[in-house]
């Protein structure tokens, strides 16, 4: 192999002249000094179309190569400018790194495969770069893999949910897509203009296709749902229905907590020290401490309670009639969803009938809710479909928030998202 050719494969180039290789001891860099092959000169860097030369640019500039061993390498060229009737006068492209970047394509791919195999530390302190250079080349290669391929095809049945990402409500609308189970879509914002948007990027011909919505019943994402997608099946999603009770069920317990703490304060106060053997019982405090240690009892599903949280439940049941019939509102309410059709229709009316007469307020607020988005509660009991694909997607994308923590834009942060989970993982660079 010619010294030329060998060069070329180390520094993962082509279509690329090796005019020399230096090495800078005081640096401990090496430079390569290069120059683009003939045909893949004086191209616009945004269209890569040829186009006459402008000016010599700024003069010579480095991009950043992958390191050899311990050794960093950089390329060094010539950075003209041309003269483009679209885009006006811009640098000319380079084979071997992206527009306005600082790094090759080696360099960025293999940044990409790190960071969604492994740590922050870990990308930092291997490529050594900031963190938040990281975010602008992972925002760069997703653009990439963006232009290249078509994330909306094939669009038939998705699921729409929202997520915090960061303090203050800042939130993203994420789209996913229940067939493939990739994550097609997101943006920030948490209202009806974001969801148009994706809506509006689908276009009119793709939005008819779309057979099956899942969500989260709020209002402003049905609303737009309905105007985009009239024919859809809009679905409602079972843990959120059943999140729905969870709440109105603490809201009872709470209620019960805090009457057993004002009965607590109206009791007189003891002294000091252990009471004696023969005091008479303090009701109100008792109370009080067992309720606050009842929430998981009173929130997991029967099948998974403990022999302890079974005693808690069995205790409520014979000391606050009341709040043990929120309970069996809460699983009666959830054990719908595992029925089949027919019976959940009928199990459902008589659910709502029972919340509509339990003078639980609560729960009759609930009922109210359950009326409104029957139909489409029913829908996902008749379709088998739920928003557990998108709340798994928002459990990983929790994870790479924290990651992205550093990142200067949301955009690094969806970038990441969708390398990661919308099935365009970046690939080594001389791997297939």
């Amino acid at each position: 192999m010619r010294d030329v050719s060998l060069w070329r494969a180390l520094l993962g180039v082509e279509k690329t002249v090796i005019e020399r290789v230096e090495f800078d001891e005081d640096a401990e860099l090496l430079v390569a000094h290069v120059r683009p092959t003939a045909r893949a000169r004086s191209r616009c860097g945004v269209c890569g179309r040829r186009r006459p030369g402008y000016d010599p640019g700024e003069g010579r500039r480095r991009w950043r190569s992958l390191d050899l061993g311990t050794m960093r390498a950089v390329l060094e060229a010539d950075a003209p400018r041309v003269r483009c009737p679209q885009h006006g006068v811009v640098v000319a492209s380079v084979p071997w790194a992206r527009h306005d970047a600082g790094h090759t394509y080696a360099f960025d791919e293999t940044v990409a495969w790190l960071t969604t195999q492994s740590s922050k530390s870990t990308v930092t302190e291997l490529m050594r770069i900031a963190w938040r250079t990281v975010g602008s080349i992972i925002t760069r290669v997703w653009d990439d893999v963006d232009a290249h391929c078509d994330r909306l095809a094939g669009l038939r049945r998705i699921g729409i949910d929202e997520i915090s990402y960061k303090k203050g409500h800042k939130y993203l609308m994420v789209v996913v897509d229940h067939d493939t189970r990739a994550l097609v879509w997101a943006a920030p914002g948490r209202s009806s203009a974001t969801v148009r948007e994706f809506f509006d990027l689908l276009g009119p011909e793709r939005c008819a296709q779309i057979t099956h919505v899942s969500a989260d019943g709020a209002d402003f994402i049905d609303s737009i749902v309905a105007a985009t997608c009239p024919d859809a099946v809009r679905v409602a999603d079972p843990f959120h229905v059943v999140k729905w009770a969870t709440e109105a069920l603490d809201e009872v317990r709470r209620g019960a907590w805090n009457d057993a703490r004002a009965l607590a304060r109206a009791e007189p106060k003891r002294g000091r020290g252990r009471p004696p053997a023969d005091a008479p019982p303090r009701p109100g405090g008792e109370r009080a401490r067992a309720l606050k240690g009842a929430r998981y009892s009173l929130w997991k599903n029967p099948e998974n309670l403990s022999e302890n949280q079974r005693i808690k439940l069995a205790w409520i049941a014979a000391t606050d009639p009341r709040l043990y019939r929120a309970y069996l509102l809460k699983e009666g309410l959830r054990l719908i969803f595992t029925m089949p059709y027919a019976a959940a229709v009928e199990a459902l009316q008589r659910w709502i009938s029972w919340a509509r007469r339990c003078r639980i307020p609560s729960f009759v607020k609930l009922q109210k809710s359950i009326v409104k988005h029957r139909a489409r509660i029913l829908a996902a009991i008749e379709h088998n479909l739920s928003n557990a694909l998108i709340e798994s997607t928002n459990t990983k994308i929790r994870l790479i928030t924290r990651m992205a923590f550093g990142f200067k834009s949301p955009e690094a942060l969806i970038a990441l998202a969708l390398l990661s989970l919308g099935g365009h993982r970046p690939v080594l660079p001389g791997r297939k």
